[in-house]
């Protein structure tokens, strides 16, 4: 008889044996009505190199423990896992050694589930996917050419953000302060030929349909300010040779959330990109105006657009005419000003914004105020005297009747970069044929496979290294049997893990990217958990691709995932970023092997909220560990007999069945576990424990630890897994509040005290005090400057 857990023999053994059983395995079985299934879904790995660490199992814990809880409360449970492994690392890795992508990914993906497997994790493995598979991508490529059918993507000449580490164009939400996301490399401006989705088409809907969502206010609020809708007025401003307002040349328009400060515009401004720049610029300017342009594409949208940056620009020589009063007014080019937000210009009015005020006192130019401190207009001719409201509905209307403006609403999204100049992607299913365009490689004929090669080194030239593969690139238009050549960027990482959550559902079918069926007996997904670093990147593409596919009617539901959580980070012992350079990396399979699966799997739990980044502590995981073993004492130990349990252990016990379900279901799992601690450390004292008491406290342990729970399963007797069992059902009468006595006091002198419920809340307990007939007369005629609550204890109130 062992005094500790075995956790080296236990662990594999209860692995093999769940394998064989297809314990996890699942079907759409229509017994179980809608209410009663359970989609459950982390965040799929990409599988690096370096292998799981420390990290990445909090999101899988807490997944499988809300599953395995479900499961034991009657649910279908849907809970798959698979690979996001197309992506730029593998591509640098065949780069640098010559392996081949596939190769290199297979041996990482085969590393990454053993991994994942050693945890004990109840994914239905059946379900695998793989974004590199061609029966997977197949689907990617059919989906995009969806999307290109529907005209929502589309080929433009566009300068794009260009990382000249990666050497490919990356998308708006792939660069994080001037940087690429990915490796951290400078980002320029480039002008490429690129593929891109229409994404904005869909803003609306997606701004909307965040209000459907149990997700956390500031993800969603962070999708908002990406989709950044503004409501204003669309205004024409003529531009003119130099100062001669008599020959017109074309008109720039604007875009304004407060077309009632026109009367103050003193400048206008025009991005660096824009398509009017040379036609605005005068040859006296040129020089200085093309200088600029130059050095402003070296900076990223970030820089350029940051509230603390001194603001440079230049005048181009050219002006417009303000369309309410005929004013001629100077044109400068600025890089504060994103070809990517309205119009790509914009009219200054120095008075009422801060940008434009630090540019105008730097260069001189004029200020006018329209609106003071009472609210009015003023300086602004038959509208002086109007609120702000007003100002911009007379306004608006105005400008709609002499026809150069109207009302109208702007999107800071942007249509969605899509192209990459890199191998190790899917190809883009569209041939180029001189006769007849763009045209789209026949669905029959998917999955378009990348060819073999030898060298994977980006061109530079801003395309990407298939255009050198004559064989592939080279082929016959699928329209008029002509000679074409094949689309040679290939999609981004993100196309992939943008509908990954369909696949899960009918894996393995061929002729359809999931049955209709099994898709609406499964979606939304329930629960998704995952980190928060993907809010408007790969959250945002997914809900973008759903939309679609809803519209097409492959889907049902309107949305994808409906409940979010997001982990925290894991620091290291350090409280810094785990990383290699720091040399601070915690290895789960080292964890794994010197305290157990289920050890790590109760620490990460028990560290703190599921959603606060949290330092590991070595000393954390060894208490953790005396736990379990404390835990297998008892059940080797004392004595199992089939006598009811005292009083007191059963109350307890009742607690802990209603605190740990609880606790799961709301992914709070640490104060659960602590009353998992506390029932133990009372079964301890007892010489022997009724056996209904041992099995009810299994199954609460079983989500958390379901490889030392299905190990004391089997030696109480059992011979089905305890994962199959049903949760127990706590009894009410042995869960009665305590009492504690509240002192009520007034500027710190006890006026009275009164029972209470233990655990009352401070607006229940300033309620209760406030009632109270002593402290009222002491309350009367005064006033409460202050109130002091500390729970169970007393209420103070400070008056004056």
């Amino acid at each position: 008889m062992s005094d500790r857990y075995d956790h080296l023999t236990i662990e594999p053994k209860w692995q093999k044996k769940w394998a064989e059983a297809k314990l996890y395995q699942v079907t759409e079985d229509a017994a179980f009505p809608k209410e009663k299934r359970f989609y459950c879904l982390d965040m799929f790995p990409y599988p690096s190199g370096a292998g799981l660490h420390v990290g990445h199992p909090e999101g899988y814990t807490a997944s499988d423990i809300l599953c395995r809880y479900k499961r034991m409360n009657g649910f279908n449970i849907l809970h798959p896992m698979g690979w996001d492994a197309f992506g730029l690392p593998a591509e640098n890795y065949a780069i640098k050694t010559g392996t081949h992508p596939a190769v290199s990914t297979a041996k990482n993906i085969t590393n990454f589930r053993r991994q994942i497997q050693a945890f004990g994790f109840c994914y239905d493995w059946s379900r695998e996917i793989d974004t590199t598979d061609p029966e997977y991508f197949k689907w990617t490529q059919w989906i995009f050419l969806q999307l290109y059918k529907k005209g929502l993507a589309y080929e433009a000449n566009m300068p794009i953000n260009w990382c000249e580490s990666c050497q490919t164009g990356i998308a708006n939400e792939e660069v994080k302060d001037g940087c690429c996301e990915r490796c951290g490399g400078t980002v320029v401006k480039k002008d490429l030929r690129q593929w891109m989705l229409k994404i904005t088409a869909y803003a609306e809907r997606l701004l909307n349909d965040l209000d459907l969502l149990d997700w956390p206010e500031p993800i969603k609020l962070m999708q908002r300010n990406w989709i950044g809708k503004s409501l204003g007025a669309e205004v024409d401003f003529e531009l003119v040779a130099g100062s001669d307002t008599s020959t017109p040349l074309s008109v720039l328009k604007i875009f304004t959330t407060r077309p009632d400060t026109l009367y103050g515009a003193t400048f206008m401004v025009v991005a660096p990109e824009h398509t009017l720049l040379e036609e605005i610029t005068t040859p006296e300017q040129k020089q200085k105006v093309q200088e600029y342009v130059r050095l402003s594409r070296l900076k990223s949208d970030l820089e350029r657009a940051h509230l603390d940056k001194d603001k440079t620009g230049v005048f181009t020589g050219g002006y417009a005419v303000n369309p309410v009063n005929g004013a001629k007014i100077p044109i400068w080019v600025a890089d504060y000003v994103l070809i990517s937000y309205g119009t790509g210009a914009i009219m200054a009015v120095p008075a009422h914004d801060e940008r434009d005020l630090a540019f105008a006192q730097k260069y001189n130019i004029p200020v006018i105020t329209i609106f003071g401190e009472d609210g009015k207009a003023s300086n602004s001719e038959k509208y002086n005297g109007l609120t702000s409201a007003e100002f911009k509905e007379k306004i608006t209307a105005d400008l709609e009747k002499k026809g150069v403006g109207q009302k109208t609403v702007n999107y800071k999204l942007r249509d969605w970069v899509f192209a990459r100049q890199r191998y190790w992607g899917e190809p883009i299913p569209l041939v180029h044929c001189p006769q007849c365009g763009v045209v789209a490689v026949p669905e029959n004929e998917l999955p378009l496979k990348l060819p073999a090669v030898d060298r994977y080194e980006p061109t530079g030239t801003g395309e990407s290294p298939l255009a050198n593969i004559p064989d592939w690139v080279n082929t016959k238009c699928p329209q008029c049997g002509g000679a074409a050549k094949r689309e040679t960027n290939t999609m981004p990482q993100w196309a992939g893990s943008s509908w990954y959550y369909l696949r899960y559902i009918d894996p393995r079918n061929q002729t359809e990217l999931a049955d209709k069926n099994k898709l609406a007996y499964w979606l939304p997904v329930d629960h998704y958990i995952g980190g928060a670093e993907h809010a408007v990147l790969h959250l945002l593409y997914a809900r973008f691709w759903h939309k679609v596919l809803f519209d097409l009617g492959v889907v049902s539901t309107p949305e994808p995932f409906q409940c979010l959580t997001n982990q925290g980070l894991i620091l290291a012992e350090d409280g810094q970023k785990m990383s290699k350079s720091r040399g601070n990396v915690i290895n789960p399979d080292e964890v794994i092997r010197d305290y157990g699966a289920d050890a790590m799997r109760l620490y990460e739990m028990f560290m703190g909220p599921l959603e606060m980044a949290k330092p590991w502590s070595t000393k954390g995981i060894l208490g953790v560990r005396r736990f379990l073993d404390r835990v297998w004492n008892i059940f080797e130990q004392k004595k199992i007999s089939d006598e009811l349990a005292d009083e007191e252990l059963l109350k307890i016990l009742q607690q802990t069945i209603k605190k740990v379900g609880e606790d799961i279901n709301n992914l709070s799992f640490n104060t659960g576990i602590a009353q998992l601690m506390i029932f133990i450390n009372a079964a301890q004292s007892r010489e022997t424990l009724s056996k209904k008491t041992a099995e009810d406290f299994l199954k609460l342990l079983a989500p958390y630890a379901p490889h030392l729970a299905e190990e004391l399963w089997e030696k109480l007797g059992h011979k089905t897994s305890i994962h199959l069992e049903r949760w127990p059902e706590y009894d009410a009468k042995y869960l009665t509040t305590a009492e504690v006595e509240i002192v009520f006091s007034v500027n710190g002198k006890a006026r009275g005290a009164q029972k209470a419920a233990k655990g009352l809340s401070q607006a229940e307990l300033e309620k209760l005090a406030l009632a109270n007939p002593a402290v009222q007369k002491y309350l009367a005629g005064k006033t409460i400057i202050k109130k002091i609550i500390v729970p169970d204890k007393i209420v103070n109130f400070v008056v004056g």
